[in-house]
């Protein structure tokens, strides 16, 4: 199977559509999937359900659906500071299910393992669980948290194989293989392609059977970095 596609916008092509739920990987702007992220805001999809750590920043990265409105819910863990995030939440123009950031993490790769639900502790006597279970184990109370399995997930790596074995960047290695593992179909956006056996088995941070489709895109984070530069100036 040939997993290559020439362009993001190839690659979301019959695959992305109104409504569905997306895991989008990357931490702030950090190891973001940005190709694909522009590819499927030219694409006009729309009421979209995105997981994602926040959502970018106003004009950037996932910030970039929220000026267009095409995501309707976010399941996030941090607001940050997205301007235009905070605002449609408070207008109530956007829905958002608050999640600690470690349960976010956890409900993404519990999903990608096969495991419907899990119990925590984190969120035990706040609103983070209200409506849900709640059980005794050791003496000690754990909130039930269900495990999310995604429609599509976009993900950023650095190295990919044509096998789509990936190698992810320094801290670029976050919500990147979670949000892989928990997509029923997985897109990810690479800065390098190399042939099959050519990296080395302790150096694949995620196997190949997650990945559906590949796509090249060499330095963004060039990009992302003389941007931020720029706005600081």
């Amino acid at each position: 199977m040939n997993k290559i596609f020439p362009s993001a916008d190839e690659a979301l092509k019959g695959v992305v559509k109104d409504g569905q739920m997306l895991a989008v990987g990357g931490f702030g702007l950090c190891g973001i999937p940005e190709a694909l992220i522009q590819a499927l805001h030219d694409s006009g999809v729309k009421d979209l359900t995105c997981v994602s750590n926040n959502a970018g920043v106003d004009g950037f990265g996932l910030g970039k659906l929220l000026e267009t409105r095409q995501i309707k819910k976010m399941i996030a863990s941090y607001v940050g500071e997205n301007k235009e995030f905070e605002r449609q939440y408070l207008a109530g123009e956007l829905e958002l299910e608050f999640t600690p950031q470690g349960t976010l993490a956890e409900k993404l790769r519990a999903g990608g393992a096969g495991i419907p639900a899990f119990f925590t502790k984190t969120g035990v006597g706040t609103l983070v669980a209200e409506g849900k279970e709640l059980r005794e184990f050791d003496g000690e109370t754990y909130v039930m948290e269900r495990s999310l399995v995604v429609d599509v997930a976009l993900v950023k790596a650095e190295v990919a194989d044509h096998a789509g074995n990936l190698r992810f960047n320094l801290t670029a290695r976050n919500f990147n293989p979670a949000a892989a593992m928990a997509g029923k179909l997985c897109i990810v956006e690479v800065e390098r392609v190399v042939a099959t056996g050519e990296l080395a088995p302790d150096d694949i941070h995620l196997p190949g059977i997650y990945v559906h489709r590949i796509v090249h895109n060499p330095n963004p984070e060039k990009r992302i970095e003389k941007r931020t530069l720029r706005e600081s100036k």
